[in-house]
């Protein structure tokens, strides 16, 4: 058996798309043979959370702890050298495919009530690869007797194959970033207007790292905002989520290894920012029984002007 387990293939005409069941993440998304999403190998175990679905919580929470209708819980601290708890529960277990298709495939995981996070919620991710790219649809469902505190994200790493992170160019619609600690945890925010975190005009990324939450985000007529990765041959990358995801992750990947070390740019939607399961910031509760969904997607376009974006915005 491979480390990522099972392995379901989606294809429509020159797209084909990889998903796994360890995790139930994207391990792999072409388009005309250019590896567009920088994934992994089958008996690879994920690197730097590439593709993963990050639930009930994305990014980091400090010491694993918080509190919800007045109760304390304690989660693992599977990012001990910062001591925190990072990226939910949901990665390295096995989920469940159904509805299998050409083009699509749906993902399934029941997260059962546990120490630390006595809720029971049914997630299911529909991946489709159409005329539009790829699209990825996330539903919750609260299974629980009482309401249930979640955030969720995704971890794609992008890239323009050929064409190094430095030279190209970047356009993100947000505002304003989040101001973070040794830790990586939210200590403040500051608006991007003009400054170095400033992409909502369209310009080369260069040695810049980040790994940097942004919010505020400007959107286009659907409701949707887009980060949006392009070179100089015209080659364009855009990965979209709708407006139930409120934050952009960018991430340059400098603490990957060997030659995955700044090869791609994790562009991760979250409905939450880092800390929310203490902060309460765009925090999702469900009360029992109830559902919620959300969807983003990645697709990839020739000749696209990088301005595109603030073209449609409202």
């Amino acid at each position: 058996m491979a480390a990522s387990g099972a392995q379901w293939t989606i294809q429509r005409g020159n797209q084909i798309a990889v998903v796994v069941e360890v995790g139930g993440g994207l391990r792999s998304y072409s388009v005309d043979g250019e590896e567009i999403v920088d994934g992994y190998e089958e008996d690879e175990l994920a690197p730097g959370a590439a593709g993963q679905i990050l639930f009930p919580w994305p990014n980091r929470l400090r010491d694993g702890v918080f509190r919800f209708d007045g109760e304390f819980h304690q989660l693992p601290l599977t990012e001990p050298n910062l001591h925190n708890a990072i990226h939910g529960l949901v990665r390295w277990v096995p989920w469940r495919a159904n509805g299998i298709m050409t083009d699509s495939v749906t993902m399934e995981y029941k997260l059962h009530a546990q120490p630390g996070y006595p809720w029971t919620l049914l997630l299911k991710s529909k991946y489709t690869v159409g005329l539009n790219g790829l699209r990825v649809t996330h539903s919750v469902q609260n299974l629980s007797d009482r309401p249930a505190p979640f955030g969720i994200g995704a971890h794609p790493y992008v890239r323009i194959p050929g064409v190094p992170l430095n030279d190209l160019e970047l356009s993100v619609p947000a505002r304003t970033r989040l101001l973070v600690d040794s830790r990586l945890l939210p200590i403040g925010e500051a608006k991007v207007v003009g400054g170095d975190y400033d992409f909502t005009t369209p310009r080369r990324l260069g040695s810049m790292e980040l790994n940097t939450a942004l919010g505020d985000l400007l959107r286009d007529h659907e409701g949707r905002s887009e980060v949006i990765l392009s070179a100089a041959d015209g080659r364009t990358v855009q990965v979209w989520a709708d407006q139930g995801f409120k934050w952009w992750q960018l991430y340059t990947g400098e603490e990957l290894s060997g030659q995955r070390r700044r090869r791609a740019i994790g562009v991760e939607p979250m409905t939450c920012p880092p800390d929310a399961l203490r902060s309460g910031r765009d925090l999702i509760t469900l009360g029992a029984g109830e559902k919620w969904s959300g969807q983003w997607g990645i697709s990839r376009m020739m000749g696209l002007a990088s301005s595109r974006l603030l073209e449609r915005l409202a």
